[in-house]
């Protein structure tokens, strides 16, 4: 696994031991990246939330193409120990928050995000519920964009969310939504 884009392109991420977490390809990361970029323009100061964080590659590949700050919210100790690994890697601790904890743990926000990216276990159905829930509690304002990568074969609905774009990529589907107005 590699950053893709920006700043840190082409170095390598540590990812967690064992199979408690599915590191996204990274064919599907530079998918994602692509779909993401041809609807913000840049990343340039934007707030990130990486839930679901695995190694945090997607927060990471954000915060090299120019993302302000990165919250990683990660509740696997050995994921959250990479996560932090490769913050320190990149030397990103003053641009990075990691929180070790359920993303159903997560209170009401203090502002919403630009940008939410979540990576939830497949067949779960975890990225629906949580964003029902981070919708709720203030995380999702009308500029945010959130990109939610489940399996191809998993349907997407959430009642406070449109989808603006779904794409297929091997075994995963990225979903691109905003809030409705």
């Amino acid at each position: 696994m590699r950053i893709i884009a920006g700043e840190w392109r082409g170095r390598k991420l540590v990812a967690p031991k064992g199979d408690g977490t599915r590191p996204t390809a990274d064919r599907t990361r530079e998918t994602l990246f692509s779909m993401l970029a041809s609807r913000l323009g840049s990343f340039e100061d934007l707030s990130v939330l990486d839930l679901f964080a695995g190694s945090g590659a997607l927060g990471l590949e954000a915060l090299s193409r120019g993302a302000a700050h990165c919250l990683f919210v990660e509740q696997e100790p050995d994921a959250v120990k990479a996560i932090r690994t490769n913050i320190d890697t990149f030397d990103a601790r003053t641009r990075t928050q990691v929180q070790q904890a359920s993303v159903m743990s997560l209170g009401p926000a203090k502002a919403p995000h630009d940008l939410i990216l979540l990576d939830p276990p497949y067949h779960t159905g975890a990225g629906q519920v949580a964003l029902d829930r981070m919708a709720r509690l203030g995380w999702i304002g009308l500029a945010t964009w959130i990109a939610l990568e489940t399996h191809k074969s998993e349907d997407i609905a959430i009642k406070a969310l449109d989808i603006e774009a779904e794409r297929v990529v091997g075994k995963a589907k990225l979903t691109i939504l905003r809030l409705k107005d």
